[in-house]
């Protein structure tokens, strides 16, 4: 079998890894000294500034399409967050460029020989799959289920109790093949134990979609019209779905395999058991960064 890793002597080249003008990474405009080590990732662009007013300095800023960005500290503790827009098509983007940031040589292309680890926290929103997790409650995904496929096109594995739950997982959810290969990421222990109280915890399921996949019937019919109810009927032991959304699986499946500490964190806006849409998500939205920041800034 051909091993398709890249030897770390190798040059990567100018189409596989483009570098701009200021020589900054091509997509996120930023330069390895412009990224802090804790990177908060967020999907809306104008989200980047309720977070941003948390900081007590800001370094820098950088912009580009849908990617926006500020570094800067809170007390000693220097952070960077970052807009991914929606869906693990941009988490694909966002993921390989942080991490080419800070392990990949930019003047020669050549992977470092010691690699770095980030730590990387989304606090996004999401749709409970519980009637139990109510609307403007936040949940912590302790593992993200995808069915998107944007692993698939990566070397990964799984380990024997992730096969027995993703074999359980497409079972009872009777999803074919020819929609979704499924694969599960559980989060980082290590940033994990500091998100407890407030936190509903369970499985994230990531959909290629927010309307069809996300079970929304709006002109068109669905092909799988009971998989809503069946994501909430699930169970393998002690595990639950709770929510579902659109980037969880890709940021714990591509920081896996390269090496990061990443925790997904919600603020529930919809209950799509009950048919609830919060009143005020925003507000919502503010107080779980709020909350986050806090601890973030203390690990």
């Amino acid at each position: 079998m051909t091993n398709y890793t890249r030897p770390f002597m190798q040059p990567i080249p100018e189409s596989e890894l483009i570098i701009n003008n200021r020589g900054a990474i091509y997509h996120l405009n930023l330069k390895p000294d412009e990224l802090a080590p804790t990177v908060i990732t967020v999907g809306d662009p104008e989200r980047v500034q309720l977070v941003r007013s948390h900081f007590d300095s800001i370094e820098t800023t950088a912009a580009h399409r849908e990617f926006v960005s500020a570094t800067g500290y809170i007390g000693k503790k220097r952070l960077t967050v970052i807009s991914t827009g929606i869906g693990t098509d941009n988490i694909d983007i966002v993921l390989n460029e942080l991490d080419a940031l800070v392990n990949i040589d930019l003047t020669t292309r050549i992977i470092k020989p010691k690699l770095t680890q980030l730590q990387i926290i989304r606090i996004g929103t999401s749709g409970s799959l519980q009637e139990s997790i109510p609307v403007d409650s936040f949940v912590m995904s302790t593992h993200g289920l995808g069915i998107d496929n944007l692993l698939n096109f990566y070397r990964h594995t799984q380990n024997e109790e992730e096969k027995e739950l993703l074999q359980s997982f497409t079972t009872q959810t009777q999803l074919h093949h020819s929609i979704a290969h499924p694969y599960i990421s559980s989060c980082s222990p290590s940033l994990a134990k500091h998100f407890v109280g407030e936190f509903y915890r369970g499985i994230t399921v990531t959909c290629p979609g927010f309307y069809g996949p996300q079970s929304r019937i709006l002109r068109l019919g669905l092909s799988q019209p009971q998989l809503q109810q069946r994501l909430t009927e699930f169970s393998f032991g002690m595990h639950r779905i709770s929510n579902f959304e659109m980037e969880t699986s890709g940021i714990y499946g591509l920081g896996k395999i390269l090496g990061h500490h990443c925790i997904s964190l919600s603020a529930i806006v919809a209950n799509r058991v009950s048919k609830q849409f919060s009143k005020n998500g925003n507000k919502t939205v503010e107080q779980l960064i709020t909350k986050c920041v806090d601890i973030i800034s203390g690990i």
